[in-house]
């Protein structure tokens, strides 16, 4: 499922940061890569999922027997394991299907699931191979395996293209693409960004649904989403969980292209939430006030497979208010999460994304404001050689989930509050570092600002 592949992709993005562990950016980078790979409309979209089967039997296309890694790699017949005194004693398939847990009898339905059963240090001590033969060979077969794989029959794909979907998988892209230094990542959410915003949109801003949005924002939000996209046609109104991740995906990709666009059409997204979802007693409807009439006005505010519209709609508020200081989002916001905190005491599992946010707000939220040279060309290159660069590299440098981040060129006009008034002191990029609005002393050296974040 899409949203598996993109909540898996960000925790183990976010525990790389934390951690510094290689396995976790690797396990980041492959779900990322299957995703662009196999997952992805030529136009930008992304698609729902990939069947568990293929050829009528499940898991057929992502499974394997002894022989056929043999097949594959090469080795013996009887594919029992010996430790050697050389390399070319070992044979490519025992190695890897000892690194993998592979037996005859297999862990489903007589066939093998690959997983890591054994660390390369342990692999080597056994095989009596340095550290980088074992990681050199286990590269190779995976390729090899791989390239065997693909002349298989593929699972069919679901390539219905959702909203609500799209934008999970978009922010996990995007805050890939900033912390790891990917432009071709970059590029992959950019360009959802923008299908999604010509075709899953409704906007009276534009005379045709194929022209993109307007970089300003007009006095008043119209921005209305659709659900879903196949075949060149979108279709169904957007519910809250749309927009709010949506909205989610945006602000991340903001943070890595510091594009305002993308701001902008989060905020449209957001007012759009206040307008049409919201419950005049706190919280928010899964259903906007124009939607079908229903029996009953769903409301569901647990975190299930996915994040609750609620909870991701909640995040997304506070976010906008550390950027604008707008008391509306802020009360919303507080007025969602308030009657439920007995149940986040109580069932804190049911309500992650409600205790992100609630965190989020009460951490209290770090705003940075960066101000400096060309920006787009620094973006691009992800050069570290010059003063705006280094700021970011140090907000961006660890894991930091309660801040907001904005960033412009000296002299360029913005429409996000928390860059209104700031100027680059003595020639320099400056960064402002604030908390509700009151800040520090603008600094200019990353460890300055280092300090700052610390605090």
């Amino acid at each position: 499922m899409l949203y598996d592949n993109a909540q898996l992709a960000r925790v183990y993005l976010h525990a790389y940061q934390v951690t510094g562990n290689e396995f976790c950016k690797r396990v980041t980078t492959e779900i990322l890569d299957y995703v662009v790979r196999e997952m992805t409309d030529p136009n930008g979209g992304f698609y729902s999922s990939q069947d568990a089967d293929s050829e009528g039997h499940e898991g057929k296309f992502f499974v394997w027997t002894p022989e056929e890694i043999r097949s594959a790699l090469g080795g013996s017949a009887s594919g029992l394991l010996i430790v050697s005194k050389s390399k070319q004693d070992v044979s490519d398939a025992a190695l890897f299907m000892d690194a993998y847990g592979v037996t005859e009898r297999g862990n489903f339905e007589g066939k093998n699931i690959l997983h890591r059963t054994r660390d390369t240090d342990v692999l080597a001590e056994m095989h009596r191979l340095s550290v980088n033969e074992v990681e050199r060979t286990l590269d190779a077969a995976r390729r090899k395996l791989f390239a065997a794989r693909e002349r298989r029959v593929k699972p069919a794909r679901d390539e219905k293209i959702l909203t609500g979907w799209n934008g999970l998988m978009l922010a996990a892209f995007a805050e890939a693409a900033r912390v790891l230094k990917r432009e071709d990542y970059r590029k992959v959410a950019i360009r959802n960004a923008d299908f999604m915003l010509t075709h899953l949109t409704k906007d009276e801003r534009r005379k045709t649904n194929k022209e993109p949005l307007a970089d300003v924002r007009p006095s008043s939000s119209v921005l209305r989403l659709r659900r879903s996209y196949k075949d060149g046609q979108a279709r169904l109104n957007g519910y809250l969980e749309d927009y709010a991740n949506l909205a989610e995906g945006l602000l991340a990709l903001y943070e890595t292209t510091f594009e305002e666009k993308y701001w902008v059409a989060a905020r449209d997204l957001a007012d759009q939430i206040l307008e049409h979802f919201g419950d005049p007693r706190g919280g928010f409807f899964d259903t906007s006030d124009d939607h079908e009439e229903l029996v009953v006005r769903p409301k569901d505010v647990q975190d299930n497979a996915t994040p609750s519209g609620s909870a991701m709609a909640t995040n997304v508020l506070f976010k906008l208010a550390a950027y604008t200081g707008d008391a509306r989002y802020v009360e919303a916001a507080e007025k969602a999460v308030a009657p439920l905190q007995p149940a986040l005491a109580q069932a804190p599992t049911g309500f992650a994304w409600w205790l992100c946010g609630l965190e989020f707000e009460l951490a209290p939220p770090k705003e940075v404001a960066i101000v400096g040279g060309e920006i787009s060309a620094m973006i691009t290159s992800h050069s570290a050689r010059n003063d705006i660069a280094e700021l970011l590299n140090v907000v961006f440098g660890e894991y930091r989930p309660n801040q907001v981040v904005a960033c412009k060129s000296e002299g360029a006009e913005s429409v996000i509050p928390l860059l209104e008034g700031r100027e680059a002191r003595a020639g320099k990029a400056t960064a402002y570092v604030c908390e509700r609005f009151a800040c520090q002393m603008p600094v200019t050296e990353g460890e300055e600002l280092a300090a700052q974040l610390m605090d």
